[in-house]
């Protein structure tokens, strides 16, 4: 028979309490949750850590900077997923959909960056399917409106990819992320160290080429989406208008509003928001964009993303906890919600008959502290 194994005196973490109790798994699944603190002989005492579900991540950057260690240095895709792999496993994620880029840039010499996703998509599912990775890999895939092949990257792909979420982005400069030009100016040319010249010319090719195809490529994209059955979601948001096109479009998943009146108009419409974890830890945004915090504090932050920090997925979820005063309610923004908001049923929350993806935690003064990772029953 499946061994049974049971994690006993834990704080137990549901979707909007905390427990004292034993949670019993088998065969991947969670068969009983029971309250108490006595440990059964051949439980194992988890000595009153925390168990919660496994965190799901729906937008990390993390991949591309396997891929990439270092500016021009491409890396070996399939080093680049397993290192990204065990480095999520070792964070306590357990479901992932990796971000990856569609749309790129090939005419112009300082502005360009190639094309990968299809390959990378393709190498994904060719790990999953040797059974090599340690946890969930699904597919988010970023389409940048504000280039030249959105469209035929697009075509490369089917229903049968399983994508999970499409979102849209448009990175032209004095709007949205970068409203503030110096802001852009700064992190553009700390990237990509150009000139007074290379930067002006940057900034007029990027304008030329969003009047010339943003329409279409928006369009584009939310048909994208229709066709590969996917969550669509929208980027950096900034104004109530925005917003409004978004929820035409169908849009159910708000990337990083940058203002309080996208988040609240995001509210307005049900569209479930997300922040970043940097922005949340470090205190503000980086682009100069409206505080996460503020957002929790406005009852506007419904899911956390790690975005290029995957470390900082569980400690900002404890942070949200601790300014709420419910410890279930900030670890919810990187369990329950991000799960209900792609479908994933199965999974996020502590409950009978759901998969057996677990973390077990401390806290030492404030930070979390991971100890094992568990998904579909298998410690990774």
């Amino acid at each position: 028979m499946t061994e049974q194994i049971i994690f006993a005196n834990a704080k137990l973490i549901l979707e909007n309490e905390v427990i004292h109790g034993a949670l019993c798994m088998r065969g991947g699944v969670i068969e009983d949750i029971s309250i108490g603190r006595a440990v059964p002989r051949g439980a194992r005492d988890m000595e009153g850590d925390y168990l919660a579900p496994g965190l799901v991540e729906v937008h990390t950057d993390n991949l591309e900077r396997h891929l990439e260690p270092r500016a021009k240095v491409i890396w070996p895709y399939r080093a680049a997923i397993l290192a990204h792999d065990r480095e999520l496993a070792g964070t306590g994620i357990t479901t992932v959909f990796d971000a990856i880029r569609v749309g790129s840039i090939l005419s112009h010499a300082n502005a360009g960056y190639g094309q990968y996703a299809r390959r990378m998509v393709d190498e994904i599912r060719a790990m999953r399917d040797l059974g090599v990775l340690r946890i969930t890999h699904r597919i988010h895939l970023r389409a940048e409106t504000c280039s030249e092949t959105l469209i035929e990257e697009f075509a490369e792909f089917d229903a049968g990819d399983d994508i999970g979420i499409v979102s849209m982005m448009d990175h032209t400069p004095g709007q949205r992320q970068f409203t503030d030009m110096a802001k852009f100016e700064t992190y553009i040319r700390g990237k990509r160290k150009f000139t007074d010249a290379q930067f002006r010319d940057y900034v007029d090719f990027l304008y030329g080429l969003q009047d010339r195809l943003g329409v279409r490529h928006v369009k584009a994209t939310i048909e994208a989406a229709r066709r590969l059955g996917a969550v669509l979601a929208s980027h950096d948001d900034t104004t109530p208008a925005q917003v409004a096109a978004s929820h035409a479009n169908g849009v159910t998943l708000a990337e990083f509003p940058t203002t309080v009146a996208a988040a609240d108009a995001c509210h307005a419409h049900g569209i479930a928001t997300i922040m970043g974890v940097p922005n949340l830890v470090r205190g503000a945004s980086h682009s100069g964009n409206v505080a996460a915090a503020e957002l929790a504090q406005r009852d506007r932050l419904d899911i956390l993303s790690s975005d290029y920090v995957p470390a900082g997925l569980l400690m900002a979820a404890v942070q949200l906890g601790r300014m709420w005063g419910d410890v279930a309610r900030g670890m919810a923004t990187v369990t329950a919600h991000p799960a209900q908001a792609v479908g994933l049923t199965d999974r996020g929350r502590l409950a009978a008959g759901l998969r057996a993806d677990l973390i077990r935690f401390g806290v030492h003064e404030g930070t979390a502290i991971l100890r094992e990772t568990w998904c579909a029953g298998q410690r990774v």
